[in-house]
């Protein structure tokens, strides 16, 4: 059963399902081993079926839902889409994607795709038309600022926009009806025939916000729960994730707090933007916004720590602030990898469940499998208010509230153990959820905790 998606106008009414959702992310065309340009002659590979091995190993992770990157007909990465009808041959056939995805849903999980629907690559047919026919293409329209009056940086007759000025990436007119008609028509057969249950939305912040409206309106149409988020790096959330538009974006501003707070050895950094997006006056209180350490486009977050022991409290946090939860395929074993200004092929390697025991931090993968099952087990993480208890350069705890539930969560990023006194506690003693041992008791809403080096604890007020 899901919530109603009748939206009011301060509150988004999100899917119910949503509140449940541990997301593992999964960059198929690097994670299979993909050729790094498609031919578009050769025949389709199944390598999508390498996937089903991992369903299990994502289900032991304690996650139960799936981003699926792109997986569509590409030039290259996946982001420069030649055809939203055909699977990319490189991973295999409409059937191979298909069946994969059933086989994840059968496990119980959620599953979301990329809707790259900003721009196309220069191998989409419509554009491929254009190109043939110039001003006689019935397609013109359908491309942002097409110009006969000059050329393009490939010599071509005509100029056209670019998303953030990159060339291969060619800007939709989404408020033209053919391209709008044919991207609804993609969601719908995809929805149809895979039964997904959202879309992450590739450079959300560059769609036109009446494009949003309309999109989101003709998915809820179909499945009243589907959840829309949009890929958003910069600016006030709520512009795109709001009772007219997306469910929620990703939380960048949460993103970057998570790394630089243990590499700068600086919880208040952290601590502010908790604050600022989810406190008492937080700005994103009603929002469930995408949580992740790392992502396909930004270094693994192994590569932006100092101390690989920082991987654990920055994982506790993650799971146990306010957010949908993600984990990056390999990082849940400390992967490393960093960007170049020519390649993020290090950030979406190959990689097979075999060759993953031998990876920098095999441990990791345990302490996640506990954090998301705290998170899968304390109501009050999934979808409890926040406020903070205390702060100082290496150590945090709040409280996450839902209900009669209180949960407090410390964690501490010094390499030896600390004790704290919290004060402003709930009830008369402390259940320790994650380290198990004796209760600690509250008196006068105080309490004496201490936290063992690059680890934290979850407590359960009662």
């Amino acid at each position: 059963m899901t919530q109603t998606m009748t939206r009011s106008t301060t509150q988004i009414m999100t899917p119910q399902w949503i509140d449940d959702a541990r997301f593992y992310h999964i960059y198929p065309l690097g994670l299979l081993g993909a050729p790094a340009r498609n031919d578009f002659s050769a025949d389709p590979v199944p390598r999508l079926e390498a996937l089903h091995p991992w369903i299990e190993h994502i289900a032991g992770l304690n996650l139960n839902a799936v981003y699926l990157g792109p997986v569509f007909e590409s030039t290259a990465h996946g982001y420069d889409t030649a055809d939203y009808f055909r699977v990319d041959r490189r991973l295999g056939t409409w059937d191979t994607l298909r069946d994969v995805i059933a086989a994840m849903k059968a496990r119980g999980m959620r599953v979301i795709l990329d809707g790259v629907f900003n721009h196309v690559g220069r191998d989409f047919w419509a554009f491929r038309d254009v190109l043939a026919h110039g001003q006689a293409s019935a397609y013109t329209g359908w491309f942002h600022n097409i110009d006969f009056s000059r050329t393009s940086p490939y010599g071509d007759p005509f100029g056209y926009e670019g998303w953030a000025g990159c060339m291969d990436l060619v800007k939709l007119n989404t408020s033209h009806p053919g391209v709008r008609g044919h991207l609804f028509d993609a969601v719908s057969t995809w929805i149809a025939d895979f039964d997904i249950d959202g879309l992450r939305l590739d450079a959300a912040d560059a769609l036109d916000h009446d494009f949003l409206r309309a999109l989101v309106a003709h998915c809820h149409t179909i499945k009243p729960d589907f959840w829309l988020m949009g890929e958003v790096v910069h600016g006030d959330y709520r512009q795109w994730a709001n009772p007219a538009m997306l469910d929620a974006t990703t939380n960048y501003e949460l993103y970057k707090g998570l790394y630089s707070s243990h590499a700068d050895r600086n919880y208040f950094e952290i601590a502010y933007s908790l604050n600022r997006e989810f406190g008492p006056e937080g700005m994103y209180r009603n929002l469930r916004l995408y949580t992740f350490a790392d992502n396909h486009d930004v270094n693994r977050v192994a590569s932006d720590l100092d101390d690989p022991a920082h991987l654990y409290p920055l994982y506790l946090l993650q799971f146990t602030v306010p957010g949908v939860p993600s984990v990056y395929y390999g990082s849940e074993w400390g992967l490393t990898g960093t960007r170049t200004r020519s390649s993020d092929a290090a950030l979406r390697p190959a990689l097979t469940l075999d060759a993953a025991t031998a990876a920098p931090h095999p441990a990791l993968a345990n302490a996640i499998r506990r954090f998301a099952a705290l998170h899968r087990d304390l109501p009050a993480l999934r979808h409890g208010d926040f406020r903070q208890v205390h702060v100082d350069h290496e150590q945090i705890a709040f409280e996450r509230r839902a209900g009669d539930q209180s949960v407090i969560v410390a964690t501490n990023a010094a390499d030896h153990p600390v004790t704290l006194t919290l004060g402003r506690l709930p009830g008369s003693r402390l259940r320790d959820a994650l380290n198990g041992g004796p209760a600690i008791p509250v008196h006068h809403g105080q309490a004496t905790v201490t936290l063992n080096s690059a680890w934290g604890a979850v407590w359960v007020a009662e």
